[in-house]
C-alpha cells in the first residue's frame, strides 16, 4: 500500500503523536497547518492513546494501518507505537515520498527534563532523527482548570514561525543534521514571553505506587508523567480484603525534583516557549567519566589479584 503525495512546490509535513489520532492536540495542529495553505500535510498516528511508551517498537506481530478522514490531510491510523508510526510514514511504506519535516504533537502535557525519556511524543520525533529526517516534538503544559482545547490551536499558531524557519533552512540545505528539537508551550500560551533556547534539565516527578481495588481507580494520566490527582478515587485497602495472589497497583505522583539554572522546565514555567535541541546519545556528566576512568583500572587489578589468590588456594 502506497499513497501518492502530490506536494507540487509545497513542503511536506508529516504529523504524528502519542495521544492518538483523535486527540485535540494533533487535530488542532493539523487544522492550523492545513489552514496556512502552505504545506502538504500527512498524518500517521496511533489509533489509540500510547502515552509514556517511550521509544518502544512493534517487533513480534504485524500492525494494522487504516485510512481515516481528516480535512485537508492524507491520514492513517496505526495500531502501533509512536515510533512505529514515524517509521511507517518516512520509509515510503504508505506514502510515496519522504516528508520534509516530521512534527510530533501537540502533546497534552509538557515533556521536560527526565520526562523526555518516557515520552512517546519525543520518541516519534527521535525516530525520524534516526533516519535523517528533520523533526520536532511539540508539547503543551496543560493544567486542569486553566487550560482549554483552544490552547492547542494557539500553540500551533505560535509555532508557525519556527516551522517556517526550519523549512527554509531545509530547502537551503543548511539545517543541522545532528539534532532534533523538543518544544514546550507554556500554560498561558496566549501570552507567552517568546521563544527561549534551553537545555534539557533534570526535573522529574517522583512517582510512587498505591494499591487499589480496581483498574479504574487512580490518577488520570494527561501525558508522559503528568497526572490529574483526584484523591477521592482511592479507598483504603485492608490486607484481609485483597487476594494476596492478585494485587493491583497504580502510579501516584509525588513531589517534583526541581532544577537549578536556565533549563527547559524552569523556563517553561516562567512563560516561555522553550526550544531544546536533543540528540540520541546519552552522555554521562564529566565528573562521572572522570571517576570511572580512575576506578575501572582498579577493578581489573582487584579481579586479577583475587583470581591469583583463588588459584593458589
Amino acid at each position: 500500500m502506497e499513497y501518492a503525495v502530490d506536494s507540487g512546490n509545497r513542503p511536506t509535513i508529516m504529523v504524528t503523536n502519542d495521544d492518538g489520532i483523535d486527540a485535540p492536540g494533533l487535530q488542532g495542529l493539523v487544522r492550523v497547518l492545513v489552514s496556512a495553505n502552505r504545506y502538504q500535510v500527512l498524518v500517521c498516528a496511533p489509533d489509540s492513546e500510547k502515552s509514556a511508551v517511550s521509544h518502544s517498537i512493534t517487533w513480534r506481530h504485524a500492525i494494522s494501518v487504516k485510512r481515516v478522514d481528516i480535512n485537508g490531510a492524507t491520514a492513517f491510523a496505526v495500531s502501533g507505537t509512536p515510533a512505529d508510526c514515524t517509521s511507517l510514514g518516512i520509509t515510503k511504506s504508505i506514502f510515496s515520498s519522504v516528508p520534509d519535516l516530521v512534527i510530533s504533537g501537540i502533546n497534552m502535557g509538557s515533556n521536560c527534563g527526565y520526562h523526555i525519556v518516557y515520552s512517546g511524543t519525543v520518541a516519534a520525533a527521535r525516530e525520524a532523527f534516526f533516519y535523517g529526517v528533520p523533526s520536532l516534538s511539540l508539547s503543551y503544559d496543560w493544567v486542569e482548570g486553566k487550560s482549554s482545547i483552544s490552547d492547542f490551536t494557539l500553540g500551533a499558531e505560535a509555532c508557525l514561525p519556527i516551522i517556517n524557519a526550519i523549512l527554509a533552512e531545509i530547502k537551503n540545505k543548511t539545517y543541522p543534521q545532528r539534532c532534533f528539537l523538543n518544544i514546550d508551550l507554556p500554560t498561558n500560551v496566549a501570552n507567552h514571553k517568546g521563544y527561549k533556547l534551553t537545555n534539557q534539565g533534570v526535573s522529574i516527578f517522583k512517582m510512587g505506587w498505591r494499591q487499589v481495588t480496581s483498574d479504574a481507580q487512580g490518577d488520570k494520566m494527561l501525558s508522559t508523567m503528568s497526572m490529574e490527582t483526584n484523591s477521592s478515587t482511592f479507598s483504603d485497602i485492608g490486607a484481609s480484603t485483597v487476594c494476596q495472589e492478585h494485587l493491583l497497583f497504580r502510579r501516584v505522583r509525588g513531589p517534583q525534583k526541581q532544577e537549578d539554572g536556565d533549563k527547559d522546565h524552569g523556563s517553561l514555567k516562567d512563560g516561555y516557549i522553550t526550544v531544546t535541541p536533543l540528540g540520541a546519545l546519552s552522555h554521562a556528566e564529566v565528573d562521572c567519566q572522570k571517576f570511572f576512568k580512575e576506578w575501572l583500572p582498579g577493578v581489573t587489578d582487584q579481579s586479577s589479584s583475587a583470581y591469583n589468590a583463588d588459584y593458589l588456594l
